[in-house]
């Protein structure tokens, strides 16, 4: 169900320092999601969305953007993707996130945009007039098997359509990299599969990947991934459960092994584990810095 809202505000302040993406702001311009992925963290009870299934559509972000934006002190990085995916099916009706992006160009703010979807491309004429001050885009790739990919994350496209994509941009310069997580224990922690990703990220023209191998489980989260796994993955469950209880933190269960292989994959290949952010200071001169 498609449901329209007001906001009161619609940039949050990111806690520092942002040692993942490096971010100054968080810019949600929907609630809920329309991929569906079944492991979401933004399922979990404490982000108090009463129905995920369910598309809140601010529907004055942009009139906000434009009154917020250039009261800014920081210009530091706004991020898309941190509650919902900015170009999940919806924005190719409603351009929220190209209307955003506009705003965001017009007063010269770096952006980094997380998403699993191939309508990033729609935007690359603005994304490269972003980043002749900042652009980075990232898209999360969990697996790199296409029929896995449709029950992980069934509202998404598939795996081989976000390589493709990345490609496209890579290939207009614009800086794009792989979130290689979750990693979710006993479906796609296999050594098979981080090799895949990696090579392919690779082929595709990524300039970094970023992993984590395990996931995260809280209170209602948990209980629709769980139901999830019980329905596509029967007895799955219960390794989980023996394994994990009401841990938050899931660790795959040979983490140490598979991020050994990710080091050396990456030497490998010359890709980078760690992204580049935006630097105010040193932004006259075009330069980026690794964090961390």
């Amino acid at each position: 169900m498609i449901k329209e809202i007001t906001a009161k505000t619609i940039l949050n302040y990111v806690k520092q320092p942002d040692t993942w993406f490096g971010l100054s702001y968080n810019l949600n311009l929907y609630r809920g999601c329309q991929h569906q992925c079944i492991y979401c963290d933004s399922r979990s009870d404490c982000y108090q969305i009463e129905n995920f299934a369910d598309i809140l559509v601010k529907t004055n972000a942009i009139e906000i953007l434009q009154d917020e934006l250039p009261r800014k002190r920081k210009k530091g990085t706004i991020g898309f993707g941190s509650m919902n995916d900015p170009y999940m099916p919806i924005e190719k009706e409603r351009e929220l996130t190209r209307k955003a992006l506009e705003v965001i160009k017009k007063n010269h703010f770096p952006v980094h945009i997380l998403t699993k979807s191939t309508l990033v491309l729609r935007d690359i004429d603005i994304l490269q007039r972003i980043a002749e001050q900042y652009a980075a885009v990232s898209f999360t790739i969990t697996t790199a098997d296409d029929e896995l990919c449709k029950k992980l994350e069934p509202g998404a496209p598939v795996a081989s359509e976000r390589f493709y994509a990345i490609k496209e941009l890579s290939d207009k310069g614009i800086y794009t990299g792989v979130l290689m997580m979750p990693i979710l224990p006993y479906i796609v922690d296999t050594k098979e599969n981080v090799e895949a990703l990696v090579s392919r990220a690779a082929e595709s023209g990524a300039s970094y990947i970023l992993p984590w191998f395990g996931m995260s489980l809280r209170s209602g989260q948990r209980e629709y991934f769980y139901a999830k796994l019980d329905e596509l993955f029967p007895g799955m469950r219960r390794k989980y459960e023996i394994r994990y209880g009401e841990q938050y933190q899931c660790a795959v269960p040979h983490a140490k092994e598979l991020n050994q292989l990710f080091d050396e994959l990456c030497k490998k290949y010359g890709i980078t584990k760690k992204v580049k952010v935006y630097k105010e200071s040193c932004a006259v001169q075009g330069e980026l810095f690794v964090k961390g």
